[in-house]
């Protein structure tokens, strides 16, 4: 019985990590092509070079704070990770990580 609830402990800790790195795989590249603002922070709408589109929820909360928290223009290129969601017709992102903005 001791085994099996050491090897249960390992493939648990090993699913974690797993999972752990995989939000960084969440990567969105694009160039912004609206924005939005809201309440505690704005929707960018971001167009992949594949000309997907992604509505990206940018809030100083989501990203870690004021200093990591950017206002994006439109015209400018963007990349961004979080976690992504879809509705029926678009695709979504939650930001957590400003990479690049200029």
């Amino acid at each position: 019985m001791n085994k099996f609830k050491i090897s249960f402990l390992l493939l648990l800790t090993a699913f974690v990590f797993a999972c752990a790195g995989m939000k960084d795989k969440n990567a969105i590249e694009g160039t912004v092509d609206a924005v939005e603002f809201g309440k505690d922070g704005y929707t960018a709408k971001i167009k992949t070079s594949n000309n997907k589109i992604f509505y990206a929820t940018v809030s100083i909360v989501n990203v870690g704070g004021h200093e990591n928290y950017k206002v994006f223009k439109v015209g400018e290129q963007v990349s961004v990770t979080g976690d992504l969601w879809k509705t029926d017709t678009e695709n979504h992102i939650t930001v957590r990580k400003i990479i690049t903005a200029n």
